[in-house]
């Protein structure tokens, strides 16, 4: 009988091979996002900040974007804010609604995580071929979201 850690070693689950994906990338980004002195920041605040645009986004949004809860997004941003990468500003579409737009610091940080993650696709593009890659990403995105769509019931 084969053991799970052997299938996973083998053969992972979809859910096994995101998560290796999901945190080798994750390893990487904030490793060098510490070296280039956003060092206060953690994977946790990822789930924020690939998403976050420059113009702002609402919170909520955020959470519809992510697939994380409404609250766990808050917590985040609350934390964001502490640091100094976000600030809340009133929506101008609806006053009573905020949006919480990247600082100075948060733009800096955008700045150099697409720089890192460029870095990161490009390397793989070399490695196995920019066609592939592309088809790989192509197929990847399908997968995700006929997942998240089966799960949203949509």
């Amino acid at each position: 009988m084969v053991t799970r850690a052997e299938r996973n070693a083998t053969n992972p689950d979809l859910g096994v091979l995101s998560a290796r994906l999901l945190f080798a990338a994750q390893r990487e980004l904030f490793l060098k996002l510490a070296e280039q002195g956003f060092d206060d920041l953690h994977p946790r605040h990822g789930v924020v900040l690939a998403y976050l645009d420059p113009g702002g986004l609402r919170a909520t949004e955020i959470a519809r974007l992510s697939g994380q809860a409404k609250q766990a997004i808050g917590v985040l941003v609350d934390e964001l804010e502490d640091l100094g990468y976000v600030e809340r500003q009133p929506d101008p579409g609806d006053r009573r609604a905020k949006l919480v737009c990247p600082t100075e610091r948060g733009l800096a940080q955008m700045r150099t995580a697409d720089r890192i993650m460029a870095g990161m696709q490009d390397r793989h593009a070399r490695r196995v071929g920019r066609a592939a890659y592309a088809e790989f990403k192509r197929i990847f995105m399908d997968v995700t979201e006929h997942q998240r769509r089966s799960v949203s019931g949509a």
